[in-house]
């Protein structure tokens, strides 16, 4: 648990290798000090998504602990939010670099959603499929789009829901951190307040379960430990087709 000042939170993550895949390429993070919360998902089908993840993590959190938040500008974004854009962006540097020093590590690639709190409020940010949740007054909203071909079709009304599940596609993503070039970062803040609940997950969650079961377990779980368990136990229930990594963030007391 961690208390700073009136916001006092309770933090855990699992993740699991599934039932299909030989390794385990999700890396997450639990950074209680500065209150970060960090998901990555080596990209399926790339070389060393391990790496990949592993780097990305280890990048933001070492930026978050060196730096002062705050001490970079975004334009009109709020400070602690600005600082977790930027560091996002380091990650992409340094997964750049791996690739640059080890030719073997070149292709790899990793999605990854963060959330930073700060007073009543959080800061998200993310780059591919990996997503973020709260759940407040026993209803789970998803705060993070999927940067995916078929999202982009679904935001496009081209696609609906039940379509973009099944689409031969579904697994394209169309943002990540590696690669050349920069990095696009879709940021978003929401408030904070007593009771709240974030889930941040790899999509070896979402693709086993949908949002409805999910929200489930979250409601009948007793703590955050045990929802953290059970997704885990009903994603590979249902075939653990991927890694599955889950960090979920319990907010006991909000600021005021």
């Amino acid at each position: 648990m961690s208390d700073s000042g009136s916001l006092q939170v309770r933090a855990c993550g699992l993740s699991d290798v599934g039932r299909v895949r030989a390794h385990n390429e999700d890396s997450f993070e639990i950074d209680a000090e500065n209150r970060v919360y960090i998901v990555a998902d080596g990209m399926g089908g790339h070389r060393h998504g391990e790496v990949a993840s592993r780097v990305a993590v280890d990048a933001v959190t070492e930026w978050m602990q060196v730096n002062e938040v705050g001490g970079v500008d975004q334009g009109d974004m709020p400070p602690h939010l600005a600082s977790l854009k930027t560091a996002i962006e380091a990650a992409q540097s340094a997964v750049q670099r791996a690739e640059e020093e080890d030719v073997s590590l070149v292709g790899m690639g990793t999605t990854m959603v963060a959330m930073i709190l700060l007073g009543n409020s959080a800061g998200v940010a993310h780059v591919g499929d990996s997503r973020a949740y709260r759940l407040r007054d026993e209803k789970l909203e998803r705060l993070t789009k999927d940067h995916t071909w078929v999202g982009e079709q679904v935001g496009a009304g081209l696609l609906s829901e039940a379509q973009a599940k099944v689409h031969p596609l579904r697994n394209v993503v169309t943002r990540a951190l590696g690669g050349r070039g920069g990095v696009v970062v879709e940021v978003s803040e929401t408030s904070v307040l007593t009771g709240d609940v974030y889930l941040l997950c790899s999509d070896g969650l979402t693709t086993m379960l949908g949002d409805e079961e999910i929200e489930r377990h979250l409601l009948e779980a007793s703590s955050i430990e045990e929802a953290c368990r059970n997704l885990v136990s009903s994603s590979n229930s249902g075939g653990g087709l991927d890694n599955i990594t889950v960090l979920m963030v319990e907010i006991l007391s909000a600021s005021r």
